[in-house]
């Protein structure tokens, strides 16, 4: 085994994992408060940076430990400001991460998986096969890559990460353990101190994982919805043949329900894809569909990507849809396409995933079956 994989990467461990770290290195607690600090805080990545440790202690820690986030391949920008970021994860993958500057509000999007193994008709991501879980090093990592990047950037560009949706390669909920650690990390006043409430986890809808999901955050739920009924939603998520919409949209429900906060709702994310899903009678169904469901509808647009036939709605198809919902009384809002210059806007991250096998049935099999408890990384 290497020196490297010997070493312990101190970017992806939660606060009470540090203090774990020190104390079984015969160091005190309160290390761990001062290295996570300098780490996201400061976005540190060298020891000898880290004046207020004594020299003994950074040498300590520069022959056991490291932090290592993964390696950036590419940066770009878009034209509307959009940027990202291809990284390379210890499976040799790259994944991509994307900011999203607005007006008094910065939105990172961040990968949780090299490849995805749903393959979702309409997504990128899925066509690219599943190759790997990323470590909590890496999901975090993405984060702090992205603070580093933007804090060097000019103020046009924006600087200031207030929210984080875990929408971008893969289903966060089948890397359950590693990412509930980074958004941990990302709520953690000593990590990025974002609220609750702009911290985002979006599924595609595994049950048994959403239901752990309330025993241990209380993360701003999304649900990746985008079909009013299940024969619809078999063609275009064939999750939902696990897991059908009369088991997933409780699950839901039961998650928000079991929330301090009773005003919170989910937000349900609603592909339109020209002839598919875009007709009155969809948005008909979809309205019958959510009406006991605490939630805001986010519709949108198709991006058209070189491995799917699938085609654009028309501006007034997406329109006329939008007003639908809003006369039944649904808080309906449009996306607005963003990046798609550089390949960032939804459902158009694809990275390179060095495992392009199609492994979809088996994965699931493994990962997600009820009989198996969920072992959510147990599972």
């Amino acid at each position: 085994m290497s020196e490297t994989l010997q070493k312990t990467n101190l970017l992806g461990l939660t606060r009470e994992k540090m203090e774990a770290f020190f104390l079984s290195i015969g160091e005190k607690k309160f290390r761990a408060e001062q290295v996570l600090k300098w780490i996201h805080h400061n976005r540190v990545g060298d020891f000898e940076q880290m004046t207020n440790l004594g020299k003994a202690l950074r040498e300590k820690l520069s022959q056991v430990a490291e932090i290592r986030a993964p390696e950036i391949v590419s940066e770009n920008i878009s034209k509307d400001g959009t940027r990202k970021w291809v990284v390379r994860v210890t499976s040799g993958s790259c994944v991509e991460t994307v900011f999203i500057p607005e007006e008094g509000r910065g939105t990172l999007c961040i990968s949780s998986q090299a490849g995805c193994a749903l393959d979702c008709s309409f997504c990128s991501t899925g066509k690219q096969g599943f190759d790997s879980d990323l470590s909590a090093a890496e999901v975090i990592g993405q984060v702090w890559i992205a603070a580093r990047s933007l804090n060097n950037q000019p103020a046009k560009i924006g600087r200031s990460i207030t929210n984080v949706v875990m929408m971008g390669m893969g289903e966060p909920l089948l890397n359950f353990d590693n990412v509930v650690d980074a958004m941990n990390l990302m709520m953690d006043d000593l990590g990025y101190g974002i609220s609750k409430r702009r911290v985002t986890l979006s599924t595609s809808g595994v049950v048994p994982a959403l239901q752990k999901l309330g025993q241990v955050t209380d993360v701003s739920l999304a649900l990746s919805l985008h079909a009013p009924n299940n024969a619809l939603r078999d063609q275009l998520v064939p999750l939902n043949k696990k897991y059908p919409l009369e088991v997933l949209l409780p699950a839901c429900t039961g998650y928000i329900q079991g929330l301090s906060d009773k005003s919170r709702s989910i937000t349900i994310e609603y592909t339109l894809i020209h002839g598919v899903n875009d007709q009155p009678q969809h948005a008909a169904e979809l309205i019958e569909l959510l009406r006991d469901v605490p939630c805001k509808i986010n519709l949108i647009p198709f991006n058209p990507f070189s491995l799917s036939d699938y085609k654009r709605p028309s501006n007034n198809a997406l329109h006329r849809f939008q007003r639908q919902l809003q006369e039944s009384g649904y808080n309906t809002t449009i996306r607005r396409t963003r990046g798609d210059d550089i390949e960032a806007a939804c459902g158009q991250l694809a990275g390179e995933v060095q495992d392009r096998t199609r492994r979809s049935a088996r994965y699931q099999q493994k990962r997600v079956e009820p009989d198996n408890q969920i072992a959510v990384r147990s599972i």
